[in-house]
């Protein structure tokens, strides 16, 4: 059976060491995060995770969610209780306002709970994740009615939310939109129409379901400029909070899925449900945009949870495992046969595997942090900054970590041979579970098209302009500091291999847009990669720091971040050669062709 254990040091190591997460104490929500307090939080998290969410994983995938005959939605034995010892722990809130029952932390300690209950469990964590997204859009976006109705019982966890935004004939093109809005004399909507895919759209956790849905009220223009967003109760209530009424929407299937069994993806029907708008009319999308945002980090914080826990377990199994010997001679010659750990190729997929998820991690902190400075800093350029910097980082975060993250899985299950291939060994499951962070909250090929076509050029260039400008900073502050050569000389590669994908996209993309649309996901992963090395770069540098001070195990860092710079970070060169080649070649083949 698989096991997890979270990675609670290294966290700790990344905000406090390499981040300096103590210099913001002076910012709200910060002032209360010391370590020590940030430390105990993790540690009970971490117990959660490992001991409420894990041993639920592979029973709730194999036993899935069921669909009743009245359209009710049983989740998996235990899911439940494990749910409510999350609730109790106080987890969904943490972030969330004080006003409305939050404890007012930052969101990125948030982050970090996130991927231990991921690693732990993804479809299980999956439904208090939607709830903070959605609680996150109506903080932005609901009238403060909404926001007295609706965010005490979610932040406790007593509620539940969703996001409706996919129908069976648009996914992307959220413009072709049919599902319509009814005004009502009470300032109320009816909505009516079919959505699918919806994660956690009907179960049996929680006595009520908060829906964000988009819809096209009656007599809006056609397009994204005709789309409103609505909040619609599974459960109708009172002006004191108390239901009265099932709401007229349902479930009309449950999908039957890949992975994430333990989620209930669901079918949902509307057929005239009480609604209301949520911000302005025809505004929609921009407000669904901060959920969507909110879940695409989210996403991505499951692209690196599962390349985590498969690690953990390829780590046991190669430890464990004896097949042949070493190629040097026999390491263990009263056996008869080596771990599997001796042989060079297992070390390095296994080292592979490491290094991305130690960057992966820091990346996905380092951002968090920034979009928390964002949230709370009085200082107008900070906050501006902070923008870019999210709206740079989401695409990579989501399409990058999703990417190599899925094939991180596959790579450990690759460590067990056939028995990777079979299902109570756990592997295959996170092979499984992991497939759909890539396609979901936008498939990673939007993702890099949202970088290029959008984020890039998104104030002339201010965002990547600014992540420029900070890593130069810092390979010019290190360049004489000892010990650093072999990660600034990678990081200043792949920085120049970055700004001249980006020049050739501005001097070969203006007049023939294909050539951004065949380049667009080399371009994000090439990005990725430098903002990988980057973070390399930082820990590295933090390590060394530490290792002039007399600690012990920096050696182990800094040989990890030395394999990412000299077997990872070289694979810029190949993307910028192929966005150099343009998309004569890729467009070449007529249809009939294919």
């Amino acid at each position: 059976m698989p096991s997890y254990r979270a990675p609670v040091e290294e966290t700790l190591f990344l905000l406090f060491d390499v981040l300096g997460f103590e210099r913001h104490a002076n910012l709200p929500g910060f002032s209360e995060a010391s370590r020590d307090v940030v430390e105990a939080i993790l540690a009970e998290a971490a117990r959660v995770a490992e001991k409420s969410f894990q041993p639920l994983n592979r029973s709730g995938d194999l036993q899935g969610c069921e669909r009743l005959a009245n359209g009710d939605v049983v989740t998996p034995n235990g899911f439940k209780e494990a749910y409510k010892a999350f609730v109790e722990g106080g987890w969904i809130g943490l972030a969330a306002d004080p006003e409305y029952g939050g404890q007012g932390l930052p969101h990125t300690i948030t982050a970090a709970i996130n991927e231990y209950a991921s690693s732990a469990n993804m479809a299980l964590a999956m439904y208090p994740g939607l709830t903070q997204g959605a609680i996150a859009a109506l903080v932005l976006h609901g009238s403060d009615e909404q926001k007295r109705a609706y965010l005490p019982n979610m932040i406790t966890g007593k509620w539940t939310g969703t996001m409706n935004l996919t129908e069976p004939h648009c996914g992307t093109d959220l413009g072709l939109i049919k599902t319509k809005a009814v005004p009502q004399p009470d300032g109320s909507y009816k909505i009516t129409g079919q959505k699918i895919f919806i994660s956690a759209g009907e179960h049996d956790m929680t006595e009520n379901i908060v829906h964000l849905v988009l819809a096209r009220i009656e007599g809006a223009p056609e397009g994204t400029k005709g789309i409103s967003l609505f909040v619609a109760p599974k459960m109708l209530f009172d002006e004191n909070g108390a239901l009265t009424t099932r709401n007229a929407v349902s479930c009309g299937a449950v999908e039957h899925k890949m992975g994430i069994h333990g989620n209930s993806t669901c079918v949902m029907h509307y057929d005239g449900a009480t609604a209301g708008l949520v911000g302005e009319e025809h505004r929609g999308l921009a407000a669904m945009f901060t959920m969507m945002n909110e879940a695409r980090l989210g996403v991505g914080i499951q692209g690196l949870s599962q390349s985590e826990v498969a690690y953990q377990n390829a780590v046991a199994y190669a430890r464990e495992r004896r097949q042949g010997r070493a190629l040097t001679g026999p390491k263990d010659a009263d056996k008869p046969a080596d771990a599997l750990m001796v042989h060079p190729d297992v070390r390095r997929t296994l080292m592979s595997i490491k290094a991305f998820n130690e960057a992966a991690r820091a990346l996905i902190l380092w951002t968090a942090v920034r979009g928390d400075v964002g949230r709370v800093s009085e200082d107008e350029k900070e906050r501006q900054a902070a923008d870019d910097h999210m709206g740079l980082m989401t695409p990579i975060i989501k399409g990058v970590i999703t990417d190599l993250g899925f094939d991180n899985t596959v790579k450990a299950q690759q460590m067990f041979g056939g028995h990777g291939y079979i299902a109570e060994w756990g592997m295959e499951q996170f092979v499984r579970d992991a497939r759909i962070a890539m396609i979901y909250e936008g498939a990673n090929g939007v993702q890099a098209m949202d970088l290029v076509g959008r984020k890039l050029p998104r104030h002339g260039g201010r965002a990547i302009m600014a992540f420029f400008k900070e890593v130069d900073g810092f390979l010019r502050d290190n360049a004489e500091v000892e010990g650093m050569k072999p990660f600034l000389e990678p990081l200043k590669k792949a920085r120049e291999d970055l700004q001249k994908a980006t020049m050739w996209f501005m001097a070969n993309a203006m007049g023939k847009p294909d050539n951004a649309g065949a380049g667009a996901v080399d371009y994000m992963h090439l990005f990725g990669l430098t903002a990988l090395g980057y973070m390399w770069a930082m820990m590295a540098r933090t390590a060394l720091d530490k290792k002039a001070d007399g600690a012990d195990g920096v050696d182990v860092r800094l040989a990890t971040g030395r394999f990412f710079m000299e077997r990872m970070m070289p694979e810029t060169a190949a993307r910028l050669a192929a966005i150099s080649a343009g998309s004569e070649a890729v467009m070449a083949l007529p249809e009939e062709a294919f």
